[in-house]
């Protein structure tokens, strides 16, 4: 079966609400969970599962032939050129202790690009979307980013590199640029929220390094749609292999840039 882009950005909303479902319902009930360790500092649980499998279910119902790249596991299609890339739980750390802040993300590539993108928070009700050319969106609404154009009045969010430890010392010297050149930094643990509150304007803008696909395709689409730039950390389009990213307003992106080109 054909679709368009408004089609694909239905479906990924839709998807990402059926694994939300999974994470609020599964929250109340968090102290039943069996954790398992994936690497050092990097966690799993059978709730990541359950809304993988929910995720994936939609995805599958409407577009079988389509290739699924997931967290915890990955599945092929005989229709390669569209690859989802799913996290159903972004924030598994934070869930596991009872702090609100996490998401479902999902995002859709084509041969160009990222073609449609959604991030739900099943907590807040929020669900950010968006597809290629047609705008960014909160709940329906339109969104945009801060026109900010000077790093010391801007708020910007980023991650600690848990999982690859060897970036720690680049990281904190860009840390330490960053909480000089700027009104305050933000670590909240969950990179597709640090994303869509970008692209809304909550933050000016957000950087990271050792991320993986999963962690920003859903969230990548709605800051460009919302007026954004978001680049790995020396300025290349390659961020969702690279595993880095600096995403801004189109005014306060190159300020970003020019540190984490001297630091990461």
């Amino acid at each position: 079966m054909s679709a368009n882009g408004a089609e694909f950005e239905e479906v990924a909303v839709k998807a990402a609400h059926a694994g939300g479902e999974v994470l609020r319902r599964r929250f109340a009930d968090r102290r039943r969970l069996t954790v398992e360790v994936k690497a050092k500092h990097d966690y799993v649980t059978e709730v990541d599962r359950e809304a993988e499998a929910a995720v994936i279910a939609v995805l599958r119902g409407r577009f079988p032939n389509h290739t699924i790249l997931a967290e915890e596991g990955s599945t092929g299609g005989a229709h390669a050129a569209y690859r989802w890339i799913v996290d159903p739980l972004d924030g598994t750390t934070n869930f596991i202790h009872g702090v609100p802040t996490f998401a479902v993300s999902i995002g859709l590539t084509d041969g160009t690009g990222l073609v449609a993108g959604a991030v739900h928070d099943p907590c807040r009700e929020e669900t950010f979307h968006a597809r290629r050319g047609g705008g960014a969106f909160l709940n329906g609404t339109p969104i945009a980013c801060t026109e900010l154009d000077h790093l010391d009045s801007a708020l910007i969010a980023t991650g600690f590199p848990f999982r690859e430890m060897v970036n720690l010392p680049s990281y904190l010297a860009a840390f330490e640029r960053f909480v000089r050149s700027t009104s305050g930094l933000r670590r909240a643990g969950s990179a597709s929220l640090d994303l869509v509150y970008t692209a809304c304007g909550r933050y000016d803008g957000f950087f990271e390094v050792g991320l993986k696909s999963w962690d920003l395709a859903g969230g990548a689409l709605v800051v460009m749609e919302a007026g954004g730039i978001v680049t790995d950390v020396r300025g290349g389009a390659n961020f969702l292999e690279d595993g880095s990213v600096v995403a801004a307003g189109a005014r306060l992106h190159g300020q970003m840039l020019a540190i984490t080109r001297e630091t990461l």
